[in-house]
């Protein structure tokens, strides 16, 4: 990691909206909650509509703006058009609220919102192609950002193309380019994205130096073979690539996993702190993942797939972007704030910006609130689902009051 540097990152100003507006929309998202109940249909609209509620507005935002400071960091160039990214997050939450709201009372808003989220994911893969470009680092990390945007273009493309033909706009099957648009979205973008900021996060956050990356380069290959399987064979209605591609998907994050393990049994920085506990919470939710996937395609009932998807996007991604939320923010703020006061006067440490007692309360009551659900989906229990959903509730209203203080953080000291 001793090539990082922050020279070339943009201010914290231009990025603290995505994180604060990425979290209210996961505190939306844990109240939209409540209008379900365990025995939920993932191919019902108002299912669609929180996903694309949850995935949009909470994961996708959270992702650009760690993307936006990592990005030049790791590269070690200033964006290509970072003045961009001020208006990348109002399109995509106007985008996602059309959208969700189009899902839920009218198709005919679709194709409007779908064209703002659009629009907007286009911007920021275009600064990122180009930012790519300006740079001469090159590693498996950048690589990985390349493929990862690539993925995301096709995916809301192909999502475009589904939202025309809800509103009636065009004569296509939705049904048809469901599978490709999921993988290419979630499994090309979301995924692969953790995994790349994941070889820099985990190592920089704890001091994890020596460690073979061979497994990330295998886990990088078999995702892309598995998302264009998928994705041609969904479109050419070949079943066989579609299976190959699922099987290859579950190796690639078998193999992510194994690459993960190799990271943290290298790790100098050994305090069980939020991140650590997030991150083993996260991966236990990535297995069981797993583990209901494989018995859904030996002839699980629909539960299976169902509490499957629950646990990779709130379980996995949720507490992977959670987790780094805690180690973020007070980075950029101390750099945005204390940095100029070095030798100066006293400075806080980074873990002193974190709200503890309100951060392991999040922490705590989302654990209960995602494991409860996710098996109240399985067994179709309602008890279990709202108990869950409640828990959920007070962990998110958590959550957004640690992000505001500790973006407030040292406000004074401007």
């Amino acid at each position: 990691m001793s090539g990082i540097t922050r020279d070339f990152a943009p201010p914290f100003k231009l990025i603290a909206p995505y994180f604060l507006v990425g979290t209210l929309f996961y505190l939306f998202s844990i109240v939209g909650l409540f209008f379900f109940d365990a025995k939920v249909s993932y191919v019902a609209m108002s299912t669609i509509a929180w996903v694309h509620l949850y995935l949009l507005g909470f994961v996708m935002m959270i992702i650009f703006g760690a993307m936006a400071q990592l990005v030049p960091v790791v590269i070690e160039v200033g964006h290509a058009m970072v003045d961009f990214f001020y208006i990348i997050w109002p399109m995509l939450m106007v985008g996602t609220v059309m959208m969700v709201v189009g899902f839920t009372y009218s198709t005919t808003l679709l194709p409007f919102g779908g064209i703002v989220v659009l629009v907007s994911m286009i911007i920021f893969a275009a600064d990122l192609f180009l930012t790519l470009r300006k740079g001469e680092h090159k590693s498996i990390v950048v690589s990985v950002m390349g493929t990862s945007n690539t993925f995301l273009l096709l995916g809301i493309i192909s999502g475009f193309v589904m939202s025309l033909a809800f509103a009636g706009f065009i004569a296509v099957d939705p049904a048809e380019w469901l599978k490709a648009h999921v993988f290419a979205v979630f499994g090309g973008y979301v995924i692969l994205t953790i995994m790349g900021l994941s070889m820099v996060l985990l190592p920089m956050f704890g001091l994890s130096h020596g460690f073979d990356d061979k497994p990330m380069l295998w886990a990088y290959r078999l995702m892309i073979l598995s998302v264009s399987s998928v994705m041609i064979g969904s479109l050419l209605h070949i079943t066989l690539l579609e299976w190959f591609g699922t099987g290859a998907i579950l190796v690639a994050l078998m193999v992510y996993f194994y690459q993960i393990y190799l990271i943290a049994k290298t790790r100098a920085r050994k305090e069980n702190d939020i991140w650590v506990k997030s991150l083993v919470y996260a991966f236990v939710t990535l297995m069981l993942s797993i583990a209901f996937t494989v018995v859904y395609l030996f002839g699980g009932s629909e539960a299976w797939l169902v509490s499957a998807g629950w646990f990779l996007m709130v379980g996995f991604a949720g507490f992977l972007i959670t987790a780094h939320l805690y180690k973020i923010i007070p980075f950029l703020v101390w750099f945005e704030r204390y940095a100029p006061l070095v030798g100066k006067q006293k400075v806080p440490m980074l873990h002193e910006m974190v709200p503890k007692r309100q951060a392991d309360a999040q922490m705590n009551f989302s654990v209960v609130g995602v494991t409860l659900v996710g098996f109240g989906l399985l067994f179709g229990v309602d008890a279990l689902y709202f108990s869950g959903a409640s828990a959920l509730m007070v962990g998110a209203s958590y959550l957004v009051y640690s992000v505001y203080t500790m973006m407030q953080y040292g406000k004074e000291v401007l």
